[in-house]
């Protein structure tokens, strides 16, 4: 193998794949990346037997192609600290890889590239597409209620829900449910699969934000492919038989209030400041027709909150966790937000003001 290319066009591919690569493992070449160098230009591949990437092929000067197994943390140090406009890598046959750029030379120990595990094939048949920003959005509105408990493994995954118009994601931890829907570019037949949370964590990070760029999504029983133009993320799929979330979005309810989202944010982080485990020590919400009362009370001390309201129904009295008030509250992209509740121990549905793209279920707790 022998070549030269850009070192920012080398560090990028490898920022990307390194998303990929396993952290604790006893196997040592899933600790590595897959540099392969065809006539075209060259590509990198990490995997982790449950996630992994793949880049487009980018330029390259080859002048002997090859394929080998480089450790990627000391791939990545090398090559973000040099400081030459252009990288050269070549192996000698013996297990050794020479990397130079600017005045910087390296010798490493490198590993057959045919022991390296390839990617799932996942046949490119139903294709979904929506906007890399959409999806990129959709995942910061909902990863942070998955469970951490993997006791229950459908649980730490998100529900996605792909057909002919739209894509929902759904996730559940147990005291809340995240709900996300967006329209799609293009849609196909309906399908529900559970993908990992790690997975969709990774993803977001290399999901473009500008308004035009896509990602076509591709399903198989066991897999998901998500291609985003200049790399490509295969997944493995969680089994199992997720919740059934529908009917506990109910739009029956005795008391809704209209307030604003970036006041009631304030005032929740306000009264949560004295206490130090929000899962013990609750805020207590005191309802009437004009406003909500915030209390919190903890061994440090008191706080009280007022704020105005539009109310309509009944006063209430209803205990919640502050943090999974201010989460879901975040997460919604809107001035004004509608809270409807059912009684003093029933969940609570969070939703835009109009519209029902976004609606989040908190589970109180007792006062």
């Amino acid at each position: 193998m022998k070549f030269t290319c850009k070192r920012e066009q080398l560090q990028n591919g490898i920022n990307i794949v390194s998303k990929a690569v396993s952290g604790r493992t006893t196997l040592p070449i899933l600790e590595c990346i897959l540099l392969t160098v065809s006539n075209e230009g060259f590509k990198l591949t990490a995997n982790n037997l449950e996630l992994g990437i793949e880049t487009a092929i980018m330029e390259a000067d080859v002048y002997e192609t090859g394929i080998i197994a480089i450790e990627s943390k000391l791939f990545s140090e090398i090559i973000r600290r040099v400081n030459g406009e252009f990288v050269s890598i070549e192996t000698d046959g013996k297990n050794i890889a020479h990397i130079s750029s600017g005045f910087s030379d390296f010798k490493i120990t490198i590993q057959e590239g045919d022991d390296f595990p390839m990617l799932p094939a996942v046949e490119k048949n139903n294709e979904y597409i929506l906007y890399q920003n959409d999806l990129k959005n959709m995942i910061r509105q909902t990863i942070f209620s998955i469970a951490q408990d993997e006791s229950k493994p459908v649980l730490t995954g998100e529900l996605l829900e792909l057909s002919l118009n739209s894509m929902n994601m759904v996730s559940v931890d147990g005291y809340r449910i995240s709900y996300r829907k967006c329209n799609l570019v293009k849609g196909n037949d309906d399908i529900s699969v559970i993908v990992p949370g790690k997975t969709l964590n990774e993803i977001s990070k290399i999901l473009s934000t500008e308004n035009e760029d896509t990602v076509s999504i591709y399903v198989t029983e066991k897999h998901i492919l998500f291609d985003l133009g200049q790399s490509i993320v295969v997944s493995r799929l969680i089994e199992g038989e997720y919740i059934k979330y529908k009917q506990s979005f109910t739009e029956d309810f005795k008391t809704r209030i209209f307030v604003n989202r970036s006041e009631l944010i304030a005032s929740l982080e306000r009264a949560s400041l004295i206490s130090r485990d929000s899962k013990k020590i609750p805020v207590k919400l005191d309802i009437n027709q004009s406003k909500i009362v915030i209390n919190s009370n903890a061994e440090l001390g008191t706080a009280h909150e007022e704020m105005d309201i539009e109310c309509d129904g009944d006063g209430l009295k209803i205990a919640f966790n502050p943090r999974y008030l201010i989460d879901a509250l975040k997460a919604i992209d809107e001035d004004k937000v509608s809270i409807q509740f059912t009684a003093s121990l029933s969940p609570c549905i969070i939703k835009p003001f109009e519209g029902d793209e976004y609606k989040y279920l908190i589970l109180p707790l007792r006062m």
